[in-house]
């Protein structure tokens, strides 16, 4: 499962580190193709993790969070044009007019091109509605993020939105409890790694793609190599930082994830 966010030629500072250029965009895609893999939604993935259905031979995720302003457009078309599909988490706060987030400025897209999106074959899932830290939040506050995220998009699609993304994969125990409480069937996190038949459905694992990853990398993703493979435990080190967040949230409250 790949993890995008912008693809554009000249990113704000803050996201650069995660964007891609249309033309290496493109040649990931073609990667995508080659390697012979089938794109599914992440429906098609929850219907498996719950035994309800299987996965198609070699399943591939594409994943977009965010929903910058190259979605809806280019982006989308590139996708399309070659068959494939994809599942976009949206934050609620940065497309709604009169809504606030912590994202810094950037190019977004608006909420009415989620139903745009929906339209030519992207399944939507929330990414909150501010993109904060989700596991360093109180529960009233985390509460909010998830449920009024998912009462907006529901509003405008018109049917329940299942799937959640944490905003930089950021959860814990408690926040994947939350996120069941609020009727969510999946959630993914980073994890920088792929995921595996046997991986948690509310903490399924993706691999972050950045501006130096090359068409190669992706190959070598498809073909198993050069990821960990998930589930695995959680490392002392993300531990320490999960905690040192927390008390720095409780200081200066809720803080952007990224």
């Amino acid at each position: 499962m790949l993890l995008y966010h912008a693809v554009m030629a000249e990113p704000p500072d803050w996201i650069a580190e995660f964007t891609v250029s249309p033309g290496l965009f493109g040649e990931h895609l073609d990667a995508v193709v080659d390697s012979g893999r089938t794109p599914v939604t992440i429906s098609a993935l929850a219907d498996f993790l719950a035994g309800r259905a299987e996965l198609p031979p070699r399943p591939v995720l594409l994943t977009f969070d965010d929903g910058f302003a190259d979605l809806p457009g280019p982006t989308a078309q590139a996708v399309f044009s070659r068959g494939l599909t994809a599942t976009a988490y949206l934050t609620t706060g940065a497309i709604t007019p009169g809504e606030r987030s912590l994202l810094p400025p950037a190019p977004m897209m608006t909420l009415g091109g989620a139903v745009e999106l929906e339209r030519a074959g992207m399944e939507i899932g929330s990414h909150t509605v501010t993109h904060a830290q989700l596991d360093t939040l109180a529960p009233r506050t985390l509460a909010h993020e998830l449920r009024h995220s998912r009462a907006v998009l529901e509003d405008t699609l018109g049917h329940p939105v299942r799937h959640l993304a944490y905003p930089h994969g950021y959860n814990d125990r408690r926040v994947r409890r939350m996120a069941v409480a609020a009727g969510y069937e999946t959630a993914t996190a980073v994890r920088h790694a792929l995921s595996s038949e046997r991986d948690e459905a509310h903490r399924i694992a993706r691999l972050i793609v950045r501006r130096s990853h090359t068409a190669g990398d992706v190959t070598d993703w498809l073909s198993g190599r050069g990821a960990r493979i998930a589930p695995y435990r959680d490392a002392p080190r993300t531990v320490a930082w999960r905690w040192y967040r927390k008390g720095r949230a409780v200081a200066r409250g809720p803080v952007f994830a990224g």
